[in-house]
């Protein structure tokens, strides 16, 4: 089974695509649009023009899967601008992103580092 693991790599590609692509259009878009290897430890997801629907292609050892949620009634999934190119996520964000969740406006705490408690 697939699973995403926290040290998974997570690969948004910004521009809609056709939603008629299957495994094998999305695997030529990764290694020719997104200059990445289709076939290494990575997800890579994709939206329509609606953003109503996300595709998620992942390889796994011996062929790839590809994943599809569609939302209903009006609901839309919040896309990141499509001003940078390819945007890399993490796993959490990835599920913040399907659960629609708006990535870019979500902030965490700062890390602080202490010296000391007193």
């Amino acid at each position: 089974m697939f699973r995403f693991d926290e040290g998974l790599k997570v690969y948004l590609h910004r521009e809609p695509v056709d939603f008629r692509y299957g495994m094998n259009s999305l695997s030529i878009l990764v290694e020719q649009a997104m200059r990445l290897n289709p076939m290494d430890s990575s997800l890579y997801v994709f939206t329509n023009r609606r953003c109503d629907r996300i595709k998620i292609l992942g390889w796994q050892g011996n062929g790839f899967w590809l994943m599809l949620k569609r939302l209903e009634a009006n609901d839309r999934f919040v896309w990141p601008d499509s001003a940078n190119g390819v945007a890399t996520l993490s796993v959490e964000q990835l599920h913040w992103l399907i659960e629609g969740i708006d990535i870019a406006a979500v902030q965490r705490h700062p890390s602080r580092n202490y010296a000391r408690v007193s």
